[in-house]
């Protein structure tokens, strides 16, 4: 049984929790313990009696073992790539990208601890020097969501360490083995007892824990719209530093003028890849009327060619939905877009099994044509590979049309026009903008977020981390 870190020490829970493999539900990845109150209380006190020596640790010592981290990773990842398709679904070529892009990330906020920046100004008086620097917030909390269980974990935890800051992490009830095997490497690689501490068990449970104790100073959280929300009051109720990022509804504009195979390739890429679980995945695609034709049926095609199966498979291009909630959730939505008048124009059916008979959460790409921007389909995440079309007259409508949703995390156009380009990085009320590329992917040294209902607080990675994990300090001298 995989156990839970508290105070540098591996320790069983109440209960536990089976890890099931979504592309054959007969293979069980593991048994995982689960935390209950009690114990994530007593991580949130490992961490905070951790906390004030590793404030004060060295740039060299946050490095070294960030970077030593951040080395095993990369050097693990055909093997973490196994295990974190084999428990989330992801294909394994994009799962070891993914592990990848975690073990990038340490390196990266280990450079990060040694510029830890401030400025040096005289003051308006005289013979008085100001000094501002940056410290630590204390303890903080992470929740993580299921569909990233490396790299979401990897960009919160590392600059939460790299700035001083303890951790308590809260990952997915469905994905604690990256989340495991994270703490594992973190643990082995010189972290003192108590800087960081992992809590698998119910966010019911634990994650209640988290934002209710004063002893937490500040939260990262990503996931719904609905729980980011509880985040947010719980937070503000007792006064501690909240970071959300919560649901998308991303809109990919395709216009005229586009080059058919970059929009058809961004798009397929962006609405299905990963099985469609990205939050900055495209699920509307706005396309004007002289290409509209000639892109869905080549969409249409493309996707129908789309090997669904194994995601450890060679030759697999979309694994399996997460779990059997979550395809029941999608193919609840394929039969609302059906009932609200849309056409299916491709996909939308479950398989029970794949290729070899194994027993999956599978379902094929679903392309809804002919639909409305008031449709629920284009209104509420589905969180699934199911996308549709939206026909409008001209670029000026397509991008009144992106912007027309609660939401704004990604936003993507095809074009090969540099006035329409430009006008769209500029217009577009989202917080990440790609031209004639997939709206999902982005670099782990750049900010990330949104706007409205998709993200709230600070930026997460990149240089722009340091605005959440680091609090401001302004001192005076009198020489």
């Amino acid at each position: 049984m995989f156990k839970n870190l508290i105070g540098g020490e591996w320790v069983d829970g109440p209960r536990t929790s089976r890890n099931i493999n979504p592309s054959d539900t007969r293979d069980v990845v593991g048994d995982y313990a689960q935390a209950d109150a009690a114990q994530a209380r007593e991580a949130i006190a490992a961490a905070h009696k951790a906390s004030a020596a590793w404030a004060l640790s060295t740039p060299q010592q946050r490095f070294d073992v960030l970077d030593a981290a951040g080395s095993e990773i990369l050097a693990r990842k055909a093997e973490l790539g196994d295990l974190l398709a084999r428990e989330e679904g992801k294909t394994l070529p994009e799962a070891i990208g993914e592990v990848a892009r975690a073990g990038y990330i340490f390196k990266f906020f280990a450079g990060e601890a040694l510029r830890i920046a401030g400025d040096s100004l005289p003051s308006v008086r005289p013979g008085v020097g100001v000094e501002v620097t940056r410290e630590p917030v204390g303890v903080v909390g992470l929740i993580t969501p299921w569909n990233f269980p490396i790299a979401i974990p990897a960009w919160k935890t590392a600059p939460a360490l790299a700035y001083g800051n303890t951790v308590v992490l809260k990952p997915a009830d469905l994905v604690p083995g990256c989340a495991w095997a994270l703490a594992d490497i973190l643990h082995r690689n010189g972290l003192p007892p108590g800087v960081f501490n992992l809590v698998m068990g119910r966010g019911s449970e634990v994650g209640q824990v988290l934002l209710d104790d004063a002893r937490v100073n500040a939260i990262s959280f990503t996931g719904s719209v609905a729980t980011g929300q509880r985040v947010a009051a719980a937070c503000v109720a007792r006064m501690a530093k909240f970071q959300l990022e919560m649901g998308g509804k991303n809109p990919m504009v395709v216009l005229d003028d586009a080059d058919l195979d970059v929009a058809v390739g961004a798009a397929v890429n962006s609405g299905f890849f990963s099985t469609g679980q990205r939050c900055t995945a495209s699920s509307r695609l706005i396309v004007t009327e002289g290409i509209h034709d000639r892109f869905v049926a080549a969409v249409a095609q493309r996707i129908v060619t789309l090997k669904v199966d194994d995601a450890r498979k060679a030759g697999t291009d979309i694994g399996p939905v997460v779990d059997e909630r979550q395809l029941a959730q999608d193919l609840e939505y394929i039969g609302i877009g059906k009932s609200e008048g849309a056409t299916l124009k491709a996909g939308g059916q479950a398989l029970e099994r794949n290729a070899d008979g194994a027993p999956g959460f599978y379902l094929r790409p679903a392309l809804f044509t002919d639909t409305t921007p008031q449709m629920r389909i284009n209104r509420e995440e589905i969180f699934g590979p199911v996308v549709s079309v939206l026909r409008v007259k001209n670029y000026d409508e397509a991008l009144a049309m992106a912007n027309d949703t609660p939401f704004g995390l990604s936003a993507g156009i095809a074009t090969t026009s540099l006035k329409h380009a430009t006008h769209f990085k500029r217009h577009s009320q989202a917080g990440m903008v790609m031209v004639n590329l997939p709206t999902a992917g982005v670099d782990y040294h750049v900010p990330f977020g949104g706007r409205k209902g998709s993200s709230y607080g600070p930026r997460e990675q990149g240089r722009y981390a340091a605005e959440f994990y680091t609090t401001v300090k302004t001192a005076y001298t009198q020489a």
